[in-house]
């Protein structure tokens, strides 16, 4: 059957108004990220940044003699030497040979205060994120520890044996989908320009500028959330947000994760802790 005359208009009109919406899309889209990296820098001053009292509450913490062996953190090895902390966060997580584990830091300062200071670490689990009147141990001593790492690059090892399972787990469960919406972190995380309302979302398929950025900056102080979070607080609330099953604080599943991102990541430089909004 011919198209009449008035048929090719309105099939011309239909597709101009397609082209000219998705235009004003594009531009909206442009327009909120500028406005996003205008907030940003707002509030990026480090001086402004709340998330340093986490780092100073931290430094006293890893001090602090406790436990039943009355010691501090000070002789834990966090994987460069016991008590070194100077670029031990940048090749976390890691293989430890006294606990034959690929640990991440909260891991390893879960096992370090029960193996160094004897000390009882169920209220210390109990409290893992703060809240309202709530601090957190472990929030406080990771903004220090990681803080110790600003300026280095992510240098995870990724020689041993079981580091190289970790980071193969921790990439099979990036892309694993399940729960009751069928999600994985890829459906949010693996292609270019998604976002969630405003917020652009990093892609970490690949290996580069996205992932270097993200992983360089955690932890980091959220501003909606009046708290310092690290990266067990947002893979935690990854999974709640995919509605699947939250993971059990420091279990090898986030840190498998973990590996993985880190190794996305690698050569990315750390500034920590951060601000967001």
């Amino acid at each position: 059957m011919k198209r009449t005359a008035l048929g090719w208009a309105l099939g011309a009109a239909a597709i101009c108004a397609s082209v000219a919406l998705t235009i004003g899309i594009v531009r909206a889209q442009d327009a909120a990220e500028k406005e996003i990296e205008r907030y940003r820098a707002m509030i990026s001053d480090p001086m402004s940044n709340p998330g340093f009292l986490a780092v100073d509450r931290g430094e006293a913490l890893w001090s602090e003699k406790r436990g039943t062996k009355n010691v501090s953190l000070e002789t834990c090895d966090l994987g460069l030497g016991a008590g070194k902390l100077e670029g031990a966060y940048a090749q976390l997580p890691r293989y430890f040979v006294d606990a034959d584990r690929v640990m991440d830091l909260e891991q390893r300062l879960l096992w370090c205060m029960q193996n160094v200071q004897g000390f009882d670490t169920k209220d210390v689990v109990a409290r893992r994120f703060s809240g309202p009147g709530r601090a957190s141990d472990m929030e406080d001593l990771v903004a220090f520890i990681a803080n110790k790492s600003s300026g280095m690059k992510i240098d995870l090892p990724l020689k041993h044996p079981k580091e190289l399972e970790m980071a193969a787990v921790g990439e099979a469960l990036f892309y694993r989908r399940g729960g009751v919406m069928d999600f994985s972190c890829a459906t949010c995380h693996a292609d270019e320009g998604k976002r969630i309302r405003l917020q652009g979302l990093p892609n970490f398929s690949k290996p580069g500028k996205q992932p270097q950025e993200t992983m360089g900056s955690w932890p980091t102080y959220r501003v909606s959330q009046g708290a310092l979070r690290t990266m067990q607080h947002r893979l935690w609330d990854c999974f709640r947000q995919q509605r699947w099953p939250v993971p059990e604080y420091g279990s090898d599943a986030i840190t498998a994760l973990t590996v993985f991102l880190n190794k996305q990541a690698m050569g990315g430089e750390i500034n920590v802790p951060s601000i967001k909004r």
